[in-house]
């Protein structure tokens, strides 16, 4: 189980990188780095470059190792949900399963587009804070979004935090 999620960590990570072979799908995208950090388990903690395109009801996610070669690529639609990595290809019914498999804890992708458009995802409810706002169990930071950088973090256990760097904040 443990070589699964590091292999999809991998592939996870690859997926948020750049991937210059196919056109990236129709709707916003984002780069910088991520840092995906669960609290007493440095087996299933990384960071990666990635890329993210499209939206959350289709979209890709490519994440790339500190040298630039890709290690994962994610691409989801309606229905269907792929992780790409190491050679192998593994598909799923949805985005949420490949998060939790992939990474071994329940990280919303889904919401990953809004988030970093610096507001709550229309499929949840939420509730704002003084530095950003609650959603599906996480406490989204916005309070340096002008300088790049989302802060996700989930308290319930194991804590995890998510540390988003866009290279264009303005977007």
């Amino acid at each position: 189980m443990i070589r699964v999620r590091r292999g999809a960590a991998v592939v996870l990570v690859a997926l948020l990188g750049a991937c210059a072979s196919l056109p990236p799908p129709p709707g916003e995208r984002f780069e910088g780095r991520i840092a995906v950090r669960v609290e007493g388990d440095a087996q299933r903690s990384f960071s990666a470059g990635f890329e993210l395109a499209g939206s959350s009801d289709s979209g890709r996610l490519v994440l790339t190792t500190p040298l630039g070669n890709q290690a994962a690529v994610a691409d989801w639609s309606a229905g269907r949900a792929r992780l790409r990595s190491g050679g192998e290809e593994r598909l799923y019914p949805d985005l949420d399963s490949l998060a939790q498999e992939a990474l071994g804890e329940a990280v919303p992708l889904a919401a990953l587009h809004d988030w970093l458009r610096g507001r709550a995802w229309p499929g949840a409810g939420s509730r704002g804070t003084p530095v950003g706002f609650e959603q599906l169990g996480w406490s989204v930071d916005l309070s340096r979004r002008a300088e790049g950088w989302v802060i996700a973090q989930r308290s319930a256990p194991p804590p995890v935090s998510v540390r988003i760097k866009l290279e264009e904040p303005s977007r």
